[in-house]
This record gives C-alpha cells, sequence and structure tokens, in this order.
C-alpha cells in the first residue's frame, strides 16, 4: 500500500532529467517547496508537497529498476533534486518513463546530459589511430637517421 496518496486537487510539478553510468537524476522545478513526502520504490517514485497555494503531486513508472534504499532526494528554495541508483549499471535509458508516451512536464535535461555509451569506444578509437600514428613514424624510421647532406654549412672560417 502506498504511503502516500494522491490529494484531490494537484498539478504535477516541471521535472528535468539526466542519465549516467550507475545513476539518473531527476530535477523537480518547485518554488520554496514545503511538506515534502518523497517515495522511492524498486519500480516508481511519488513526490507530493505543497508550494505557494498549490498542491504538487508527481507519479513516475521507471524505465527500469532503481536500489530504493541507495536512492536519495535533497531539497532546495527552488527545486526537489532526487537520485536514483540503478539496478542495471552501464545500461542506458532511453527514456525516464516505462510508458512511451511522455507527459508534458518531463524534459530531457540536456544541459546535464552525456552520451557516455560510446565515451569509451570514442576513447580507444583515438588511441588506436594514434598507436597507428606511431607505428607509422616508427617504421620510416627504421633505415637510421636522415641523412643531412642537403644541410649546408654555417660555419664560416
Amino acid at each position: 500500500m502506498p504511503k502516500i496518496v494522491r490529494p484531490e486537487d494537484c498539478q504535477p510539478a516541471h521535472a528535468l532529467w539526466y542519465d549516467r553510468k550507475k545513476y539518473v537524476t531527476i530535477n523537480f522545478m518547485v518554488q520554496k517547496p514545503r511538506d515534502v513526502q518523497v517515495e522511492i520504490l524498486n519500480n516508481k517514485m511519488v513526490l507530493c508537497c505543497k508550494s505557494d497555494d498549490e498542491t504538487i503531486y508527481n507519479e513516475i513508472y521507471f524505465y527500469d529498476e532503481v536500489q530504493k534504499f541507495d536512492s536519495r532526494e535533497k531539497v532546495y528554495d527552488r527545486s526537489i533534486n532526487v537520485l536514483l541508483r540503478k539496478i542495471t549499471p552501464d545500461v542506458a535509458w532511453p527514456r525516464l518513463q516505462k510508458d512511451t508516451a511522455k507527459p508534458s512536464w518531463i524534459n530531457v535535461d540536456f544541459d546535464n546530459w552525456r552520451d557516455w555509451e560510446h565515451e569509451e569506444d570514442e576513447g580507444m578509437a583515438e588511441f588506436e589511430q594514434y598507436a597507428d600514428m606511431m607505428q607509422e613514424m616508427t617504421s620510416k624510421n627504421k633505415s637510421g637517421p636522415p641523412a643531412m647532406d642537403d644541410l649546408f654549412d654555417l660555419d664560416d672560417d
């Protein structure tokens, strides 16, 4: 049975989210939140609070499971930040919710988004390109030091 019950007259807070290798972060934009209640379960989370004269209520069923005991929330003056530890790290979430339909109040936080899936691949490709270049340079120099017969003598006796 859920701890937080949906209030009669409520609206969702605008949320920005981004994905990392081991966790997902959600920032709920709420001005001066008070009476904040956050319930994090393995497959969903519920946020309920008050802001000015409004009652805020958000319920999100996650794309994948999270570790509820290793997930946290922090309340600030203008936002509520939720850090969710993934059950399966190193697996990208293409969306925050299990449902493919995206509600208007959820957006991707592009300021904090990183395409971490291919970071290691790109780094390895750069390293291999550098290694190939070094190999090519050393193979050209196997014939010995370059002949310097085209240089002229600067010593004027």
